[in-house]
């Protein structure tokens, strides 16, 4: 009762579903066999109900064992197809090479591209927080009425883990800078302060030796210390007999107990350390106005949303407020977000808009290569015609064209993922900074399945088209020079319709990169307030134990700056706590003299501590008063210098020479200090955010209690004509004579910080023009190609308007007219997109309109001039048509 099939059945029960998209006269050859088979299921449905019981039964087993039977025979029969198929397909590639080397290079540069991007998106934004259950884990900080985060104190953090009812652990963190002492000399290491639950918290053991453990806060065990894989490797080349050995870290003894994985990282990217915070041996753990200076990470208990831990929180701030009154004015509550989402920060926009961008980029590179096919399929129509005389159906022209089209993509695909392994180390090579979580980025299983996802959307994008309009070679063509009627005529509409679509996209590509460039223009305009050039910065660091106060830290000063300054070719050198564009930021609070503490008379200010010749190093202007000099010392009365953004803040109509304000810069309380002098707003974060309210101290009036700002970190900065190298070489050798303890880092010239501060902007227009000129060139191609395919097909009809007496101008009028109507249509509709697709790039944006008409008038015209002269070429060759010899060929 049940034939045997021969796979036809469940090959047009999918074709129905692509009905829509099958050519009229291809769709009317499958009706034929779809009506067959309707028939054939109507007929065995209407013998099913004539049926008894019995006689149901009998015909399900016979059913079954023929179905058995088809399916043992049906896969030879379509492994057989399947081989000749991919057989003819390999021989028709290699015998046209040319068609062939552009084909895998073209799709092998597009899905490497857009794996190499994948890789960095999936690694940084996609996957998972190498930790235990990273879902509940939460970064932590103050909520204040003037910022939204910003960091607490030690008695803040304590109470946070003692009073909280919400977290299942939290640990706290904090920049710190580590002089290591050696025979060979100092060093200066970035390190952490961590609370010694924290590996614990995060389900991180250690790659050898142990993590730090909780007993590692008390004070009697304070003195371990972890090292970074890069640390380890870099400073101690990879020995594990480091472990259980003491290092010399600002003039103490420290235990090497572990080692970090590989693939981790500190929550503060550079640090290459970690020694225990042990909260309760620090001098400050009771200082209720002490300075703010930690952050927290968090782990939320089962059950708990971050809601209901913020709220937990924020209720124990509130009681802090209620019990110390004017010390927690500004404090609010506290704030908690994603670990992964703190860790990613603002990479998201651009990530996924380079994603973006490299998509169309593939999708431009698909339609060039399907209207190069549609081309090579033209030359095709008579084998397609001879293979249907022969018996073969529409369906199996269009499933080996699609064969061939799929041998394409995954040859490209192959070497696309080979190409993206080398396209990540360029990505990380051409980044200038660190990206977030860069030690994980890598190929992986995702990464490999995103790959072959794109590899097959390219077969079927760059081969639909082509394989459809194969399969409707008609009977027609065997006959000499035949072609089935108006087929090419569809052949030129269908590479017409993909030039469009190459062309719209390349608008999008362009206008995006266009705005980017004006970003980029408006803020390399703006001036940093200091002159970067043929200026050095050195960083120093101090050793507590021999610099305990501010006379021993000015001593050293006192000491240093005349031997820099009788250096051959030193202008000038000075000291500062915080260099601009460092990265660092430190701020302190402040009210006006007379003003009663309220959270509204309580302000925000930069704290900089600053060595008098440091502004003429700067070449920061002094706008009005004086600078500082030698006569402000610890004796005399403290005085500041504050800049142009805070004199106009709250002296907007008056003189602030000789008023005082009171300054928060000490655990024990406001002090006043006399302002002196008004100097010139810096761009301390970076260049596109606002001037911040500075106040500059001398570095022999700093308090004690701020002293560490100093010790810890210090740039110097050196303005000379010299070579940077033979002044870092001099400098270094002047620190050395006076102690060999200071350690020197972070040795650069300011142009660097400047640079950096506009890296991450450079670094998305970079990639973004080169996919937008690589879209560019694509459409160029492509309109090139189906130019000149028109004029090879027009050469008779050339000839004819040439012989009847038409100029040669109006025939290249004609033929550059048909590839600018093509670009006028592809950048109304690109334009039409770039209106919404600019919304996407707002957020990487400055002083620049995401609608600005400058820019998409000048892409216009730029795609224009790109048109004609794709077009230009084939329009002279046809001007150059002999009549005769067109005639006579026809």
């Amino acid at each position: 009762m049940l034939r045997k099939r021969d796979g036809k059945g469940l090959w047009l029960w999918l074709i129905a579903f692509t009905g829509v998209i099958v050519p009229r006269r291809l769709r009317a050859d499958w009706r034929q066999e779809w009506e067959a088979e309707l028939r054939y299921r109507e007929e065995l449905l209407s013998q099913w109900n004539k049926l008894d019981g019995r006689g149901k039964r009998d015909l399900f087993w016979h059913s079954a064992g023929a179905l058995l039977d088809a399916l043992c025979l049906q896969p030879r029969r379509w492994e057989d197809e399947m081989f000749q198929d991919l057989r003819f397909g390999v021989r028709m590639l290699l015998k046209h090479k040319g068609f062939t080397t552009v084909a895998i290079l073209s799709l092998a540069l597009g899905i490497g591209a857009n794996t190499a991007i994948f890789s960095v998106v999936n690694s940084v934004l996609l996957r998972q927080l190498p930790f235990k259950d990273p879902e509940a884990l939460m970064s932590v900080s103050s909520r204040r009425t003037d910022r939204d985060t910003a960091p607490f104190t030690i008695p803040d953090f304590l109470d946070y883990q003692d009073q909280n009812r919400t977290l299942a652990q939290i640990a706290a963190f904090a920049n710190i800078g580590l002089s290591m002492s050696t025979r060979e000399g100092t060093e200066r290491l970035q390190g952490l302060r961590v609370s010694a639950n924290l590996f614990q918290l995060l389900g991180t053991d250690a790659s050898a030796g142990r993590t730090l453990l909780p007993e590692d806060d008390q004070p009697a065990r304070r003195h371990v210390v972890m090292l970074t894989d890069e640390c380890w490797q870099r400073r101690f080349g990879g020995d594990l007999h480091i472990l259980g050995n003491t290092l010399n870290l600002n003039g103490e003894s420290y235990e090497v107990v572990g080692i970090l994985p590989r693939l981790y990282a500190l929550p503060i990217r550079e640090a290459e350390l970690a020694i225990p915070l042990a909260p309760e041996a620090d001098p400050l753990r009771n200082v209720r106005s002490s300075t703010n200076f930690l952050r927290a990470i968090a782990r939320l208990k089962t059950g708990v949303t971050r809601e209901q831990a913020e709220s937990d929180l924020t209720a124990v701030v509130q009681r802090e407020r209620q019990q110390f009154g004017e010390v927690y004015l500004k404090k609010s509550g506290v704030r908690l977000i994603a670990l992964r989402e703190e860790m990613v920060g603002s990479t998201r926009t651009a990530l996924w808009v380079l994603l973006g961008a490299v998509g169309l980029v593939l999708l431009i590179a698909c339609s060039n290569l399907a209207a190069l096919s549609l081309a090579r399929v033209s030359s095709r129509h008579r084998e397609m015609a001879i293979r249907k005389a022969l018996g073969a159906t529409s369906a199996r022209l269009v499933r080996q064209m699609l064969m061939e089209s799929m041998m394409l993509s995954l040859v490209g695909g192959v070497a696309g993922l080979l190409m993206a392994t080398w396209g990540i180390r360029f990505l990380l090579a051409l980044s200038p900074t660190r990206l977030p979580r860069e030690q994980e980025i890598g190929i992986d299983l995702k990464v490999f399945a995103f790959a072959a996802a794109v590899t097959g959307l390219a077969a079927v994008i760059s081969g639909i088209l082509p394989a459809l309009n194969g399969a409707r070679a008609e009977m027609t063509e065997l006959k000499a020079g035949g072609r089935g009627a108006g087929s090419g005529a569809r052949q030129n509409r269908a590479r017409s319709v993909l030039v469009i679509a190459e062309v719209a996209l390349s608008f999008l590509l362009l206008i995006s990169a266009g705005l980017l460039i004006q970003s980029f223009r408006k803020v390399q305009a703006i001036e940093p307030g200091f002159d970067p050039t043929n200026a050095l910065a050195i960083r120093l660091s101090l050793p507590k134990a021999n610099y305990p106060n501010r006379k021993a830290v000015a001593l050293f000063c006192d000491k240093l700056l005349p031997r820099i300054q009788a250096l051959p070719g030193v202008e000038a050198v000075g000291a500062v706590s915080v260099l601009p564009m460092s990265g660092n930021v430190h701020g302190i609070d402040f009210s006006l003299e007379g003003q009663a503490l309220s959270p509204g008379d309580r302000h925000n200010a930069q704290f900089r501590v600053a060595s008098p010749d440091y502004f003429r190093a700067m070449k920061i202007p002094l706008l009005k008063g004086r600078a500082f000099d030698a006569h402000d010392n610890a004796e005399s009365v403290p005085v500041v210098l504050i800049n142009q953004a805070l004199a106009s803040r709250f002296w907007p109509n008056a003189d602030p020479l000789s008023a005082r304000i009171n300054v928060d810069d000490n655990n024990t309380g406001p002090r006043p200090v006399e302002i002196v002098g008004v100097v010139g707003n810096v761009k301390h974060i970076n260049l596109e955010s606002e001037s911040t309210s500075d106040i500059y101290f001398p570095i022999a009036q700093v308090h004690e209690d701020g002293l560490a700002f100093v010790t810890n970190s210090q740039y110097w900065v050196v303005r000379s004509k010299a070579d940077s190298r033979a002044v870092e070489t001099a400098f270094r050798r002047e620190v050395q004579s006076i102690d060999r303890e200071v350690a020197t880092s972070s040795v650069r010239i300011l142009e660097d910080y400047l640079s950096d501060s506009v890296a991450p902007r450079k670094f998305n227009l970079r990639m973004l023009s080169i996919f937008s000129l690589a879209a560019l060139l694509l459409a160029a191609t492509g309109l090139y190609g189906i130019v000149s395919y028109t004029v090879t097909q027009r050469i008779p009809e050339i000839g004819v308007r040439l012989a009847l007496g038409a100029g040669r101008t109006r025939v290249f009028r004609l033929i550059l007219s048909q590839g600018l109507k093509l670009v006028v249509i592809g950048v109304a509709l690109g334009m039409i997109g770039a209106f919404a697709v600019t919304r996407l790039i707002r957020g990487l944006l400055f002083g620049v309109n995401a609608n600005d008409p400058l820019t998409f008038v000048f892409v216009s015209l730029l795609l224009t001039l790109v048109a004609l002269v794709a077009c230009t070429v084939p329009a002279r060759r046809a001007t150059k048509v002999d009549p005769l010899v067109a005639l006579r060929n026809e």
